[in-house]
């Protein structure tokens, strides 16, 4: 058989992306932007102005982001962040409006983290490996 992910994807896709849905996309985006530095790549508007969706890069990774409704309403998922300071992102995401789930500390499985919860409801690990290796069993 032959492999199905072997096709084109554009910068900063891999062959899985996370695509979120929010109540207040706009505002999830603005949270983005503010405590992780991201871009906007791309947007697209429905004709009564909700966003259709929105392409939105974090460090080197893109995933999409829509107005949640229907089905999509009450979604959250969970992100693992690969950074270099761990202490410094948590802190950015917690002034820009994130709450605490974990405060950052070093792990039994060698990385560093830290957790926060975004406006909608989304949490985000924060972590940085402090061991320069795969894990491990």
């Amino acid at each position: 058989m032959e492999n199905v992910f072997d096709t084109y994807r554009p910068e900063g896709f891999t062959s899985v992306n996370p695509y979120l849905f929010a109540e207040d996309p706009e505002g999830l985006i603005d949270f983005l932007k503010k405590a992780f530095d991201a871009k906007e790549i791309n947007r697209s508007t429905m004709p009564n102005g909700d966003i259709a969706n929105s392409i939105v890069k974090v460090g080197d990774s893109c995933f999409m982001v829509s107005q949640a409704r229907d089905q999509f309403l009450g979604m959250r998922t969970s992100f693992y962040l690969f950074v270099n300071d761990v202490d410094l992102v948590y802190d950015k995401a917690l002034e820009c409006g994130a709450k605490s789930e974990l405060q950052p500390m070093d792990m039994t499985y060698d990385d560093r983290q830290g957790g926060v919860v975004d406006p909608e409801g989304n949490y985000w690990w924060i972590s940085k490996r402090l061991k320069e290796e795969q894990y491990s069993d």
